[in-house]
């Protein structure tokens, strides 16, 4: 009980919530670094899942050649770029991040663009529907679940990982983990946690909640 009352008195001290090192500004932080991460991982793999997933070639390999990258551990990355040319700092951390989130938006992209009924491509190909045309109205609304489902996956996984930021001066809300275990103060320590937890509990609710409003099928379902 006495560590539950320390962190319930760490939350309602007032000083914790003033200044650059207060939860306000350190989750926004952690929201910029999550944003940029996620961001720039939908850029680059989003378009890449889709163009893949049409064609229906080189997928696998593309899915693999991320995969590996997903096998080497986000700190050693961040670490090699941020005593190498990104130097400490945001960049370093966004960079790591954005290698850790391309994957699961890379695969299930193309699982979901390849996982459309080639009868449905086919008929939209057959009534003289191009190639961008039948990625757009017939492939992407029904590829919608499982790339959304990449999405959300990857941005839990940022948010989480993101928190190793403040071992390179990242920033974020991993800053007042570091400052517990600097201080040998735990209840610092369990409300950084729980507040990086809040915080990835809140990605998740909002990323289930916008797949299911951008999935047309599940929409008509629901409407029938």
């Amino acid at each position: 009980m006495s560590a539950l009352s320390d962190v319930l008195d760490w939350f309602a001290d007032s000083s914790h919530w003033e200044g650059t090192g207060g939860v306000p500004n350190r989750l926004l932080e952690h929201l910029g670094l999550t944003a940029a991460a996620l961001g720039i991982a939908c850029a680059v793999a989003v378009p890449l899942a889709l163009w893949l997933g049409h064609l229906g070639r080189g997928g696998p390999f593309a899915i693999n050649l991320s995969n590996i990258g997903r096998a080497v551990p986000t700190f050693a990355i961040l670490v090699l770029l941020a005593i190498g040319p990104l130097g400490f700092g945001p960049r370093a951390t966004v960079t790591a991040l954005v290698l850790f989130a391309i994957p699961p938006i890379l695969t299930n992209g193309y699982v979901g663009m390849r996982e459309v009924d080639r009868d449905i491509v086919e008929a939209a190909r057959g009534v003289g529907l191009g190639p961008l045309q039948i990625v757009r109205t017939v492939e992407l609304p029904l590829a919608v679940p499982l790339l959304m489902n990449g999405i959300r996956l990857a941005a839990v996984q940022v948010v989480a990982t993101a928190t190793i930021a403040a071992l390179v001066a990242g920033g974020g809300l991993g800053n007042i983990i570091l400052l517990g275990f600097g201080t040998q103060d735990q209840a610092t320590v369990v409300a950084g946690a729980v507040l990086v937890a809040a915080f990835a509990l809140a990605v998740e609710l909002l990323f289930l909640g916008l797949g299911r409003r951008l999935d047309p099928v599940g929409r008509l379902r629901r409407r029938a």
